[in-house]
């Protein structure tokens, strides 16, 4: 694990309370002040993670940015520090529990506990499950499954500590989910297997966090978004996947991100982002013949890019370092901010 932070603004004690971040509205579900001070993000060099990075960076926040690849994660970080933020970076693999732990504990030991975490860090691999490698079906999972669990369990227990010492203290875990958390498709199977799982972790951490009121954990779940993550993946059908439409830009994940930080209690467990998701959701369920039927040529024809390309694993071994918000490779697509 690589550890790098910017001037340090400031540190406190366990048991000061904890101060709130401050500037002007966090979104449409709560105000930044209410925000959580001590916030670590993964998968923060690029997409929905660079965008709460950047949503949560105010003077008096304090940021630890999560991502394998440093270059991405310094880019992120100075224009965190831009903004007033305090801000260190952890250049690790979520999928490598030991690594976890030490950023976890790093943060601890700067500024006395751990108020949030978001954990968006995520890998996709195109292809039959009949036709992708066992090694990359895998790392996909290590990263998309094990690194979910990782964070949690590090996250969890550090909130747990908190709460043990001051009764009604704690704080939140975000992880972020998706559409196909709740659906099948098909050529994603690694991916839609990962993100069934992170979904029953989340339950899991709400059910066994019960006498532990101060800690919330919350699920957010956005379709398509216009980020990286298809363009960087391993393919094994010949094409680039791309978000389907209706295409959300990573901002408007973010404030529904941000809006779950600032008011935890009051925020559904599993948050929907896109106005298709509970179309898509409930054709699966109850009309799985037709959904079987239509999710093949519907994924083709707006869930894969046009272009032919060569197999390729893309980022799931090695990562990809750079910053990037969207994907600037890809070509530009209709995108709309309406979080409903």
């Amino acid at each position: 694990m690589q550890l790098s932070r910017g001037p340090r603004t400031g540190s406190r004690s366990s048991d000061a309370p904890a101060p709130r971040a401050v500037g002007q509205g966090a979104g449409p579900r709560g105000r930044l002040e209410d925000l959580p001070r001590v916030v670590l993000v993964t998968g923060a060099s690029s997409g929905i993670g660079r965008a709460t990075a950047l949503r949560l960076a105010r003077p008096g926040a304090v940021l630890a940015l999560v991502a394998r690849g440093r270059a991405g994660l310094d880019a992120v970080a100075a224009d965190c520090r831009a903004q007033g933020a305090d801000v260190e970076v952890h250049a690790l693999d979520v999928g490598d529990d030991a690594a976890v732990a030490q950023a976890v504990a790093a943060v601890v030991r700067r500024h006395g506990r751990l108020d949030a975490v978001v954990h968006s860090a995520a890998t996709i691999a195109y292809g039959d499950v009949a036709d992708v490698p066992a090694r990359t079906f895998d790392a996909v999972v290590r990263t998309d499954v094990l690194g979910s669990a990782n964070v949690a369990r590090h996250a969890v227990r550090q909130l747990r500590a908190q709460a043990d010492a001051r009764p009604g203290d704690g704080g939140t875990l975000v992880l972020l989910g998706s559409l196909l958390g709740h659906i099948a498709a098909p050529w994603m199977g690694s991916y839609t297997v990962s993100k069934w799982a992170v979904r029953g972790l989340a339950r899991t951490l709400v059910i066994e966090n019960r006498p532990y009121p101060g800690i919330q954990v919350k699920v957010v779940s956005p379709g398509g978004v216009e980020t990286p993550v298809y363009r960087r993946a391993a393919t094994f059908i010949g094409r680039h996947g791309k978000p389907p439409f209706p295409v959300y830009a990573p901002e408007t994940v973010a404030e529904r991100v941000v809006g779950t930080l600032a008011r935890p209690r009051s925020a559904r467990r599993d948050q929907q982002v896109g106005w298709a998701n509970p179309v898509v959701i409930a054709g699966f369920t109850y009309l799985p013949g037709v959904f079987d039927t239509l999710v093949r040529p519907l994924l083709r024809a707006f869930g894969l890019d046009g272009r032919t390309v060569a197999t390729t694993t893309g980022n799931v071994h090695t990562p990809s370092d750079r910053s990037d918000p969207t994907g600037d490779d890809a070509p530009r697509r209709r995108r709309t901010r309406d979080s409903r």
